[in-house]
Formats: C-alpha cells, sequence, structure tokens
C-alpha cells in the first residue's frame, strides 16, 4: 500500500520511527534493504544546528541510498526552527519532521517534545512559522496528549492541517506513560476521522498482525514503528508481505541474525571507528538475540565489546546458537 505525503511517494506505508540512539545510519540502510518505505533521522536540536554543535554533522548525515527520508527537527522557538529548517532545506531530504513526542525529561524541561502538546499556541505558531519557512513537505510527530487529564491529539492534528502540514504521527500513549502500559489506537482513529491529510499510526506494531489489525482499526494511512523494529530490520519485510498476500513469513533463523548482527556491526566500525561502533553494537546484540535460547551468556560476553575480532571470535565460539 502506497502513501503520499506532499509531493512525496513512498513505496510503501511502513515508517521507521526516530529513536535516539539506534536509528543511525547503518540501522536506517538494515531497514530499508528489508523493505521500510520511509527512514526518519534521529532527532536534531534546532539550538544545536544554530549554534554548529559538532554533533549535528553526524545526526544530519544522509546516503542516497536511504532517501527517502525525513529529518526530524526537535525545538521551541518558532523562528529559530523555521531558520534552522531552512537552513538545511537544500539537504539530502525529502520531508522535514517536527518531534512534539519525546518524553524524556531534559528535553521536557525545555519545553520541547512532548512539552509543546500543552500549549496548543506555541504549537500554531510554531508549525505556521516551520511550514512557510520551508518548500519541502512538513510533518509532525505526536503523542495522544501530555497525561490523561489532558488528552488532546485530536486538537493538536487539526491545528497542524490548518497550519499546512503535509502529514501528522500520532503515537497512543501520554507524555506521562513513556513506553509503559498499552498504546491507545482509539486515539488514532479519532484524529483520523478529524482531519484530512495522512495519518500515521504509531505504538505496540511488534508482528505482521498488529501492523494489520492497526489499519483495520483506525483506518490510519502509514504506520509508524519503533521498538518492534529493534534487532528486528526484518520486520518490514515481514509486515509488508503479510499485507500484501495474507501469508505471514517466518522469524528469521539463527543463522540470518548471526550474519545480520555481523553486517551491522561491520557498518557502524566504518562508519564510526571500531571502538565507539562496537561499543554501540552492544546493545543492538542483546535485541538481536533477544528470546534466542543460550543468548544470555553471548549478551554478557558483549558487554565489554571493543572490537569487530573480539565480536567474530564470540560469535565463532556460539556456533549453534548461530552456525554462520
Amino acid at each position: 500500500m502506497r502513501l503520499t505525503i506532499g509531493n512525496v511517494t513512498l513505496a510503501n506505508n511502513l515508517i521507521l520511527a526516530p529513536m535516539a540512539g539506534v536509528t543511525d545510519q547503518p540501522f536506517r540502510i538494515l531497514c530499508r534493504e528489508q523493505g521500510c518505505g520511509l527512514l526518519v533521522t534521529e532527532m536534531v536540536s534546532a539550538k544545536a544546528i544554530l549554534y554548529n554543535n559538532r554533533n549535528t554533522k553526524e545526526l544530519l548525515a544522509v546516503s542516497d541510498e536511504e532517501r527517502p527520508i525525513a529529518v526530524q527537527l526537535f525545538g521551541s522557538d518558532p523562528e529559530i526552527v523555521a531558520a534552522m529548517a531552512h537552513r538545511i532545506e537544500d539537504g539530502p531530504y525529502d520531508l522535514i519532521d517536527l518531534n512534539m513526542g519525546c518524553p524524556v525529561p531534559k528535553v521536557v524541561n525545555n519545553g520541547e517534545g512532548s512539552a509543546l502538546m500543552r500549549e496548543p499556541k506555541q504549537v500554531e505558531a510554531l508549525l505556521s512559522s516551520l511550514v512557510k519557512a520551508v518548500n519541502k513537505p512538513v510533518t509532525v510527530k505526536f503523542r495522544k496528549g501530555f497525561d490523561d487529564d489532558h488528552v488532546n491529539a485530536v486538537e493538536i492534528a487539526r491545528i497542524a492541517e490548518s497550519c499546512g502540514v503535509a502529514a501528522v504521527a500520532v503515537h497512543g500513549r501520554t507524555r506521562e506513560q513513556f513506553y509503559s502500559g498499552k498504546a491507545d489506537w482509539d486515539i488514532i482513529r479519532q484524529v483520523k476521522e478529524a482531519v484530512q491529510i495522512p495519518v500515521i499510526g504509531n505504538g505496540d506494531i511488534f508482528t505482521p498482525q498488529d501492523a494489520k489489525r492497526m489499519l483495520e482499526e483506525t483506518g490510519c494511512d502509514g504506520l509508524m514503528i519503533a521498538r518492534g523494529a529493534r534487532g528486528n530490520p526484518w520486520i518490514f519485510r515481514r509486515i509488508a508481505h503479510y499485507l500484501d498476500t495474507g501469508e505471514l513469513l517466518p522469524q528469521p533463523d539463527a543463522r540470518e541474525v548471526g550474519t545480520m548482527i555481523l553486517r551491522h556491526a561491520r557498518m557502524q566500525a566504518e562508519l564510526k571507528g571500531e571502538a565507539l561502533g562496537m561499543k554501540e553494537m552492544r546493545k543492538h546484540i542483546a535485541w538481536y538475540t533477544a528470546g534466542l535460547r543460550g543468548s544470555a551468556a553471548l549478551r554478557r560476553q558483549c558487554n565489554t565489546l571493543e572490537t569487530l575480532a573480539e565480536l567474530e571470535k564470540m560469535l565463532a565460539e556460539v556456533k549453534s546458537l548461530f552456525p554462520l
């Protein structure tokens, strides 16, 4: 099922959610190879771009093989967000996305991320300025509300549409929930019924069956997968196949998982250097191997992983787990 956002038409309606410290370039490429229709960068601070923070260069780096891709900004000052979006607009991005979903305290305490859910007038000023500043389609990701006493996703979606935003992504949890409890898919349905622009559903999509059920229960136009993709780039291929054919592809076997871990690790080392790349792989390996019988020992060993050679040796020592 294709999805069109503004003037950008995707190969399908499956989107990788931006996750700080997870959806870097190597992981995004792996998800694209497995059939993800739209990638999104890790969130980038508009103020950090303004002040030429050295970390933003890596966060903003995108290769042609990743397109179509959205760059996700966060910030609360309409002038700064709009100006920085305009500054980077000529980069290799197809969409400009605004983060209004991040629940992390240091972001919320700055009035950014999901804190904006409490300020509808600020949201209107922010989105209006952003849309006027760029020619590329603007999207926005937000939550059900800030807390259960302030559920205003429908209001925020209507504001976004009135400002000229091309699509909205709705996470069915409040900020106070963070990622706990169950996502409320009914709020996604309510947003879909309230606006004419595409609505992307997000929250608790861990299997192809979940994906189909969200489409049926909410009527949403697109699906955004977050935690369900960690250690599982195959989820995009499996969802797309299931939605197209009704056939459930098997989970990747241990050999395929082991091969993917090595490929991911080599990409990390090439991009970030071996020391940092292997340090960042530790969490990915934990996700890749979760649920595999006998993998607990490997995960413990990976806590001290420093080199590719060490990883290759670890995998060779557990050939029963990963018959590479």
